[in-house]
């Protein structure tokens, strides 16, 4: 009993978001891997984006309408990345003052809680609370727009393809959103990019 159950989560480890999906609809309960798969990266992008206090209604939420939504999944898609951050994008966009209230916070104290993850990739030669603080004022500064397609980026690994998909877009506003917002990131850190993103990244 106990190596059938091992053999069933093994094949579920290696079985695409896709096919998971579409064996929910009559097995509601295989959902779960999706869940299990997903919610952590999930919940650590909407702590750095939100804070640890919304984290968890935003997961918790996005994974109940991703439940919800299931039948209209298309399943051509093996990768449930996309469509799970979408959701939690317009989840997020709900608490878009909460958001910019801390990068604001942020900007004053120069602590680090949401921009942590770019500090390893800014130059040595700024100081780790200074970045925080103009790159928080900068975050802050960003349309709602602009800072979901960087974001989703920098944070979350999406491709421009996958962006495009998530936020319902052309690839070619995706493009334009990021540029204007790396310039305005770049320009707060005086030249430095934070994002270290290369064009020749996009693989959509």
């Amino acid at each position: 009993m106990i190596a059938d159950a091992r053999s069933a989560e093994t094949a579920e480890d290696l079985t695409g978001d896709a096919e998971l999906i579409r064996r929910s609809q009559d097995a509601p309960d295989v959902f779960a891997a999706v869940f299990d798969r997903h919610a952590p990266e999930l919940h650590r992008y909407v702590t750095r984006r939100l804070g640890d206090s919304l984290a968890d209604d935003v997961v918790a939420d996005t994974f109940l309408a991703a439940f919800r939504r299931r039948g209209h999944y298309d399943v051509t898609r093996p990768d449930a990345r996309p469509w799970l951050y979408g959701i939690a994008a317009n989840l997020i966009g709900r608490h878009r003052r909460a958001e910019v209230r801390s990068y604001r916070a942020m900007a004053r104290t120069g602590v680090d809680v949401v921009a942590e993850s770019y500090t390893e990739r800014v130059d040595a030669e700024v100081s780790a609370s200074a970045a925080h603080r103009d790159l928080a004022v900068a975050l802050a500064g960003l349309s709602a727009g602009d800072r979901d397609v960087l974001l989703l980026i920098a944070w979350a690994d999406l491709t421009y393809d996958e962006v495009a998909h998530a936020l319902g877009i052309p690839v070619g506003t995706v493009r334009s959103r990021l540029h204007r917002a790396r310039k305005r990131t770049r320009a707060a850190l005086g030249g430095v990019d934070p994002t270290a993103f290369d064009e020749e990244q996009d693989r959509g």
